[in-house]
C-alpha cells in the first residue's frame, strides 16, 4: 500500500494523545521499513512536532496506523544513499531532486508500527 502511494498522509500526536492536523508527504520503504523526509523546517511544523512526540498516525489508501517516529537523519551514508535511490525510483529524478539534499536527508525519520504495551 505504501508503495502506490504517492502520499502519505500524517498526523502527529500531542502530549495529550489527540492528533494534530493531518500532513501529506512523501513517502518511500526500503527493506520493509518506512522512511519520510521534509525538505524544509527540520525544527517546526508536522516535523518538529514528530520529533518531540515521536509518534503518529498514517493514512494511505486501504490503511490507518499509529507509528512511532525514530530520527534517523544521521544514520549510516549506504542508507542515505538507499533512500536517495528510492525517492528517485518513486518520484523521478525531477522530482525527487528537493528530497535527496543533505538538509532533506538530515530530515529522515523511520515510521514502525506502534506496538500496543505490554508486547
Amino acid at each position: 500500500m505504501v508503495d502506490a502511494a504517492g502520499e502519505l498522509s500524517i498526523a502527529v500526536r500531542r502530549p495529550d494523545t489527540s492528533l494534530r492536523r493531518e500532513t501529506p508527504i512523501w513517502v518511500v520503504r526500503l527493506n520493509d521499513q518506512v522512511f519520510v523526509r521534509t525538505w524544509y523546517r527540520r525544527e517546526s511544523g508536522w516535523f518538529g512536532a514528530a520529533l518531540v512526540s515521536g509518534r503518529a498516525r498514517v493514512r494511505v489508501p486501504g490503511l490507518t496506523a499509529d507509528v512511532t517516529v525514530e530520527d534517523v537523519g544521521s544514520a549510516a551514508a549506504d542508507l542515505r544513499a538507499g533512500l536517495d535511490d528510492a525517492y528517485r525510483r518513486k518520484y523521478g529524478s525531477r522530482g525527487a531532486g528537493s528530497m535527496v539534499t543533505d538538509e532533506a536527508a538530515a530530515t529522515t525519520l523511520r515510521l514502525a508500527p506502534e506496538r500496543p504495551p505490554g508486547l
